[in-house]
């Protein structure tokens, strides 16, 4: 049997563990340089606020209603979700991790009701973190399990043919696991509307008009599992990183910094994977509606590499590139491409000799130090100190977990 355990208002949630007086409360969770509405509590739900939406729109709105508006603490948050996982791993011999907040479990098949509520109280007890936990025979099945959990307590579990059959039949087709908009939209044109219709669908007619991942998905709907728990984490096959400004910036020495920040930080996940990218490209914009300007240049390296500096120099040529003097950028980023092992790589023939091993364990040991404090403590130089470009959090929380700095104080 499959469980997913999904956190409950994750972002709103890790800021209530270090803020009890959150209990309660009207409590909203905003975007990169606090943009849009992207968490709320299960009040700020009640009152109809919706997901996504642009925060001046509701500014007056919330302030009237006395909630609490916070800038997005993704620092916090990832420490926060790692101590779920570990603790998740406590209780099931197979855990994988399927996004910050959700992760699929292997549960024995006896008492499936207690082993759900030993893990909801375990990880509330340990993490301070509430979650719901789904079970069912198959992975899509946990996913609807899920939702129902939700309403139902913290756990449901679907585990005869019957409750299966009830629960699909008031599914609309488009909340399935694995079913996109546009999959949904196609569906509702042929008739199928419910996840119970799609089930009952022949499997022959499935193939022909849908596809083989539609009809796996139709397989777990009626209860044969096709997808395996897979603990493995996915390569990357690219890494993007990058941020819009919370002011424009026209100056290229600013985004020279910006550029080598987010250089570092997809070269510290690149090693994280041992790969190695053989080709980069560099991209800016000004504002969408001001002039647009959007500009990228693709670098091709002589031979792959993950070095923060050499990556670094790099995408600093391609600033220097693509900068056009008088133009105000209000977002720049880089991504990497063109990956290969990092311990199968081709040397050219012209390239500089062997990689300098000095140099490598540098990185090795900067790579230790980060991760060991779950925050990027050692930079390059390069991404300077002030950070001017860094995006708008005006109403972020403390690092709770991770800054000696921001640790809570308790006074007696």
């Amino acid at each position: 049997m499959f469980a997913l355990v999904d956190c409950n208002n994750f972002y709103v949630s890790c800021e209530r563990v270090f803020n009890p007086k959150l209990e309660g409360k009207v409590v909203v969770v905003l975007s990169n340089n606090d943009g849009c509405i992207i968490a709320r509590s299960n009040e700020a739900k009640a009152l109809g606020v919706p997901m996504g939406a642009p925060f001046f729109q509701w500014r007056s709105f919330l302030m009237a209603q006395g909630a609490v508006v916070l800038s997005s603490n993704y620092t916090l948050y990832r420490n926060l979700s790692h101590r779920v996982m570990e603790t998740l791993r406590e209780s099931a011999p197979f855990v994988q991790v399927y996004s910050v907040d959700e992760a699929f479990l292997q549960l024995q098949e006896d008492g499936l009701r207690l082993q759900g509520e030993v893990i909801c109280k375990r990880v509330r007890q340990w993490t301070g973190i509430p979650v719901s936990v789904g079970i069912a025979p198959t992975k899509t099945l946990a996913k609807v399990a899920g939702k129902a959990a939700k309403k139902e307590g913290g756990v449901f579990v679907i585990e005869t043919q019957k409750a299966i059959d009830q629960i699909l039949d008031r599914l609309p087709v488009a909340d399935v696991w694995g079913i996109g908009r546009g999959r949904a939209l196609q569906l509702n044109r042929m008739g199928i509307t419910t996840a119970g219709q799609l089930a009952e669908a022949d499997d022959h007619w499935i193939r022909k008009h849908l596809s083989v991942t539609c009809l796996k998905t139709a397989l777990e709907l009626r209860g044969t599992s096709c997808f395996p728990l897979d603990e493995r984490v996915p390569l990357k096959q690219s890494i993007c990183c990058s941020r819009s400004f919370s002011q424009p910036i026209g100056e290229i020495e600013m985004l020279f910094e910006a550029v080598a920040s987010y250089t570092a930080q997809a070269a510290e996940k690149l090693r994280n994977q041992g790969s190695s990218a053989a080709s980069m490209t560099v991209f800016a914009q000004s504002h969408p509606f001001e002039n647009s300007v959007a500009r990228h240049v693709r670098l091709i390296f002589p031979e792959p590499t993950d070095d923060t500096l050499a990556l670094i120099t790099s995408a600093k040529k391609g600033v220097e590139k693509l900068f056009q003097s008088g133009t105000a950028y209000r977002k720049v980023g880089i991504v990497l491409e063109d990956f290969v092992r990092a311990d199968a790589i081709q040397g050219s023939l012209f390239s500089n000799g062997p990689p300098n091993e000095k140099r490598k364990r540098a990185l090795e040991a900067v790579d230790a130090v980060n991760a060991k404090l779950k925050y990027r403590a050692v930079k390059s130089a390069a991404e300077g100190l002030e950070q001017k470009w860094r995006m708008n959090r005006s109403y972020s929380s403390r690092r709770y977990t991770t800054s000696w700095e921001e640790l809570l104080t308790i006074r007696l």
